[in-house]
């Protein structure tokens, strides 16, 4: 028999065994893969072991390739976009500090400096799947924190990504130098807008048109073709094989086939990766790890430490409150996959010592099984520290948590103006060099070999401007006419020098790009290559015809871009609130029925969630029906999902009844609606002044829900009973569609006026 087959029969039955047994401990999968590892490893005695670990090796990068390519299907920039900027700097203060946290470590040690260097990347990631079951495992999920933990871990993962190319290019050139490593970045964010404009261009189009030809086992064969062709493509321009696979999976993930492709590829994901772990066991020395049981010891003792303090401080930082705050940095206490990939990537560069490699191994399995317990001291950490903080320092923090998201400063013509302009000659000079870069490295010299001389120079700068002419024209001209610079314009006379000025050093840069073309293919210098220079950018500018083509090439990518999201919120869509009780916990969370579960076919009204659980259903979504503020005959079916509102322990408590229900249950995330939770006070005047809840028929009337009220005289947030007066002053929280709460706080300050 050959050996590929007996150690790939011996791997998998050394995986299936480990997980069976953690599965049962309720232990993530990740870690009885590594200990499957241990078993299969030639270090082990006794034991069965592979024999060709060269294969094994292969079969690992093709399974961290798997593993990128499936990250990228999750991730969205879009989704970063619209996160808000509060994980953007959580995430970037903890890698940060975690980062210099691992390099002085390693330097304490006296470790070579690639080692603290890598050690610095490798503690500054934390473990999306780790973190992520054992959210699922405690009930988590639903909690505010639990989703701002999630949105910091998109932010890692896709900065780690970043740090694998730049912890590369460091690797191979060995030292720190200023101007490589900027052309390092530059040269990531050149192919990083490329591969992406090109990408979402291109792909969503092909894939549309193929649909009618695309059964399950064609798009499987067609994306996995696509990943790794990007992975050929990225390997070829000096960047690592996982980036490649990574990119093409975030470009596949905002088209409208991303679900459906990440659940054909998923149990390839799942085989490789579980290769690629195993593997991550057979590289470690048990002998090693007793050899250096004082750094793994101090370097787990910098990581619980490193990220409960710079953890708490990065996500204060970014206007969360204290208890958020430090639930967020004690779940975040382990390292986990992108660690291993890293020491990976650090020991084929051949950079880092052997001896890290087991170490950090061996930090990650103790990490991991602390990471539950750790969770759950969050909230007496935080009674403690709460306990012990000053008063000034409290309302400090607690003023600048609640005015963090809602504070926004007037609108800045000239900083929008300046970015949309910044965007537009990115992207185009993007795309404007790629043209010159393939006509003068891969199509002039086919030219050349076919036409003479002279007749080859002047086709290939015919072709040349002609495929550059409509990027080139949207350098020059796009956005010369928006509202801001019409704002800007008829704003100010003092305003109109600078807009001409940005508008000549556009021009300019034009011009600089044909004139590039005309000396470098017709050679034409002097009075004659002006003439032609200026003609060629004046018809460039004038030209009706480019500016209608360079108009449909940019509805196409918009089209493309948001073709997904269009068809999600056509389907369905997720409630978008004008903001949420942050002082109070109250928040809202998705739940689906599941199929089986006893509550389907019974009303609201029956199943009561209000007086058992003190949650309330504002919303349910069916198909493409949605019924907002459903009455208490509305019956709920399977794959209804219900949109409730509640604390996090009453949240908590719906989803754990749930689950206990229907072990079927989902969890799920949809995009987002109109819905919006709002304030209203009681006037002296509004004849709502001593009527209760039901008297005042605003969810009959307004088709709105009070959610909570807080009485005058106690200031106290009470669950809302229908047959509590509303007294001159109180507070009632109302959630409804932003047109019927205009409603309701039109019709509360049409009595009071009377």
């Amino acid at each position: 028999m050959e050996p590929m087959i007996a150690d790939l029969a011996l791997i998998l039955i050394c995986a299936g065994v480990m997980t069976l047994i953690f599965k049962k401990l309720k232990q993530p999968l990740v870690l009885g893969y590594i200990v499957a590892g241990f078993l299969a490893s030639p270090n082990m005695p006794y034991m069965p072991s592979v024999t060709d670990l060269e294969n094994v090796h292969l079969w690992s990068d093709i399974g961290v390739i798997f593993l990128l390519f499936a990250l990228g299907l999750e991730f969205s920039f879009k989704k970063i976009m619209k996160m808000g900027s509060a994980p953007i700097i959580a995430a970037c203060a903890i890698i940060l500090c975690m980062m210099a946290v691992g390099f002085f470590t390693g330097h304490a040690f006296g470790w070579e400096q690639m080692d603290c260097i890598f050690l610095g990347g490798m503690l500054a990631m934390s473990s999306t799947t780790i973190i992520f079951k054992a959210f699922d495992d405690m009930g988590l999920r639903q909690q505010r924190f639990a989703s701002m933990v999630l949105s910091v871990l998109i932010i890692e993962d896709i900065l780690a990504i970043v740090l694998m190319v730049m912890l590369s290019t460091l690797a191979v050139s060995q030292q720190f130098e200023g101007m490589q490593m900027a052309m390092s970045i530059g040269k990531l964010l050149f192919f990083l807008i490329l591969w992406f404009v090109i990408g979402i261009y291109l792909i969503p189009l092909f894939l549309r048109k193929a649909k009618p030809l695309m059964s399950d086992e064609t798009l499987l064969i067609v994306c996995l073709g696509l990943c790794f062709g990007m992975v050929v493509f990225a390997s070829s321009v000096g960047f690592s094989p996982a980036f490649g696979a990574f990119i093409m999976g975030s470009i596949l993930a905002e088209t409208i086939e991303a679900e459906h492709i990440e659940h054909l590829v998923a149990p390839v994901k799942d085989l490789f990766g579980a290769i690629f772990f195993v593997s991550v066991g057979m590289m470690v020395d048990i002998s090693l790890i007793g050899e250096y049981i004082i750094p793994i010891l101090c370097i787990i003792l910098a990581i619980m430490l490193g990220q409960i303090i710079f953890s708490t401080g990065g996500f204060l930082l970014a206007g969360q409150p204290l208890k958020t705050a430090m639930q967020c940095s004690f779940s975040l206490t382990q390292i986990g996959e992108f660690a291993f990939i890293l020491a990976t990537l650090g020991t084929s560069l051949g950079v880092t010592s052997d001896f890290l490699y087991p170490i950090v191994v061996a930090v990650s399995v103790f990490t991991t099984f602390t990471t539950p317990y750790m969770i759950r001291l969050a909230a007496p950490a935080y009674e403690w520290v709460d306990k012990h903080t000053p008063q000034s320092v409290r309302v400090v923090l607690e003023h600048y948590a609640n005015g963090a998201p809602t504070v926004m400063g007037q609108e800045n013509h000239w900083r929008t103006y300046l970015l949309q302009i910044g965007r537009v000659v990115l992207i185009y000079g993007v795309l404007c060099i790629a043209v010159l870069i393939v006509m003068f490295n891969f199509a002039s010299p086919a030219i050349e070999q076919v036409l003479p001389q002279h007749w080859s120079d002047i086709i290939e700068a015919l072709l040349t401007l002609v495929l550059l002419s409509p990027f080139l024209r949207a350098v020059m001209m796009k956005k010369n006419h928006s509202a801001e610079f019409q704002a800007l314009w008829n704003d100010n006379h003092f305003n109109r020098a600078p807009l001409i000025g940005v508008q000549v050093l556009r021009i300019g840069l034009g011009i600089f790009i044909v004139g590039y073309v005309v000396a470098h293919t017709l050679h034409w210098g002097g009075a004659l290559g002006i003439l032609v220079i200026v003609g060629i950018v004046i018809s460039m500018i004038t030209s009706r015809a480019l500016k209608r083509q360079s108009i449909r090439l940019e509805q196409t990518f918009t089209d493309n871009l948001n073709f997904r999201e269009r068809e999600a919120a056509r389907k369905a869509a997720r409630p978008q609130y004008a903001g949420h009780l942050v002082e109070r916990d109250i928040h809202l969370s998705d739940f689906i029925i599941p199929v089986g579960l006893p509550w389907a076919g019974q009303t609201l009204a029956k199943l009561n969630f209000g007086r058992r659980y003190g949650v309330h259903v504002v919303s349910v979504l069916r198909g493409n029906l949605r019924l907002n503020i459903p009455s208490g005959s509305t019956s709920i079916f399977p794959g209804d999902r219900l949109q409730v509102i509640g604390t996090d322990e009453q949240l908590s408590h719906f989803a754990h009844e749930l689950e206990a229900e229907s072990i079927k249950a989902q969890d799920a995330n949809t995009p987002k609606e109109e819905m919006k939770l709002k304030r209203l006070v009681i006037e002296s005047g509004s004849h709502f002044v001593g009527q209760t809840i039901q008297q005042s028929a605003i969810r009959q009337d307004f088709h709105c829900l009070v959610v909570g009220l807080e009485e005058e005289s106690s200031n106290r947030l009470l669950s809302p009973n229908p047959q509590t007066p509303f007294r001159p002053g109180d507070v009632i929280w109302v959630v409804g569609e932003e047109s019927n709460l205009i409603s309701l706080e039109q019709a509360n300050h049409a009595h009071t006026s009377l």
